[in-house]
């Protein structure tokens, strides 16, 4: 499998140089989230610093951009990369698209949908000289003069990954998308149950059950170099569960292994600001289903084992540890296993 791992943004200007630094590493790919920056951005620069290294964003908020927005940036970062951008998108939930965007919500799955098709109707009237005539229920797209169509894209169009968690929202990555992009959230058992069946469906309703998604997989991981490392980890990791099993949209993986009555304390504790108290909540039985917790000459092994079957790259999630140089003793191993 290809390892991944991600481009940190504490200092922009540095982000060249630490994709450059990736590379050096050994890994495979370099991927950034909308968080505190713009995910495109330091993508820009990454391509710049880079020759190997595959470029992407794991996310970007697609509701938060027009389709046209996401198809020139998207047109723009595969020119900079040389053909090494993947376009990962998401949804994000409702409360931040309207109070943080302030952008329209409704029927998520359905504007993803019409999103993805609506941006690769725009690529095609870019490279393949077809006439802009996209008509959706929530996208229109019927405008494109001579001085606003950039040139054909030497590389073609980037491949389209899409993030998800729900069955519904899965289902439209295996109908439209190139990839899926798993959650750090997630078990071997929802995946195996919910995610690779949605995948499926939506693979039969688009007439191609035989398409081969590229499957990204953030892995949560408890290790380390020495015990204050794997102390540090192990804190961090809990706080990061207990985070993300307080958004309702998460609740069905905690379903999936009888723990969906977390999530109500875990709501209710993340509106008072309690985040001490909703760490406590994690105990090891579901810290050790959520994340792979091994000593690092045994982590290669457990990723394998946990998710090597189905997983065509993985990253390594550890916010206490966030030194991709923490883990490259790992990337042999890991990538040995290449499928």
């Amino acid at each position: 499998m290809k390892v991944d791992a991600l481009l940190g943004l504490a200092d922009l200007a540095r982000a060249g140089d630490e994709a450059a630094r990736l590379e050096a590493l050994g890994y495979d790919g370099g991927f950034t989230f909308e968080g505190q920056r713009d995910p495109f951005f330091p993508l820009a620069l990454a391509s710049q610093r880079t020759e190997r290294l595959e470029l992407y964003s794991a996310i970007a908020v697609a509701f938060a951009r027009s389709p046209m927005l996401l198809a020139q940036i998207g047109h723009d970062l595969q020119v900079l990369a040389r053909g090494r951008f993947r376009l990962g998108l998401g949804s994000q939930v409702r409360a931040h698209i309207e109070r943080r965007f302030s952008q329209p919500w409704s029927r998520p799955a359905a504007r993803m949908r019409e999103l993805i098709l609506a941006v690769r109707h725009i690529w095609a009237c870019w490279n393949e000289g077809a006439r802009l005539d996209f008509r959706g229920e929530f996208y229109t797209h019927t405008l494109m003069t001579p001085f606003f169509r950039p040139p054909a894209n030497p590389f073609g169009a980037p491949p389209i990954w899409l993030a998800g968690v729900g069955p519904r929202m899965t289902e439209v990555a295996g109908e439209v998308a190139d990839g899926f992009l798993v959650h750090p959230l997630h078990t071997p058992s929802y995946v195996r149950d919910v995610t690779l069946p949605a995948l499926r469906r939506g693979s039969a309703r688009a007439g191609t059950p035989e398409k081969k998604l590229v499957l990204s997989v953030q892995v949560l991981v408890v290790s380390g170099r020495n015990q204050k490392e794997i102390d540090s980890a192990r804190a961090a990791v809990r706080n990061q569960i207990a985070f993300y099993g307080s958004t309702p949209a998460y609740r069905a993986v905690l379903d999936g292994i009888g723990r969906g009555d977390l999530h109500p304390e875990l709501h209710q504790l993340s509106k008072s600001g309690a985040w001490a108290k909703m760490a406590e909540r994690i105990d090891d039985e579901l810290l050790e289903s959520v994340a792979v917790c091994a000593p690092l000459d045994a982590l290669a092994e457990r990723i394998h084992a946990r998710c090597g079957a189905w997983a065509d790259r993985v990253s390594l999630v550890c916010p206490a540890i966030p030194d991709p140089g923490a883990w490259s003793a790992c990337l042999p191993a890991l990538q040995g296993g290449r499928r």
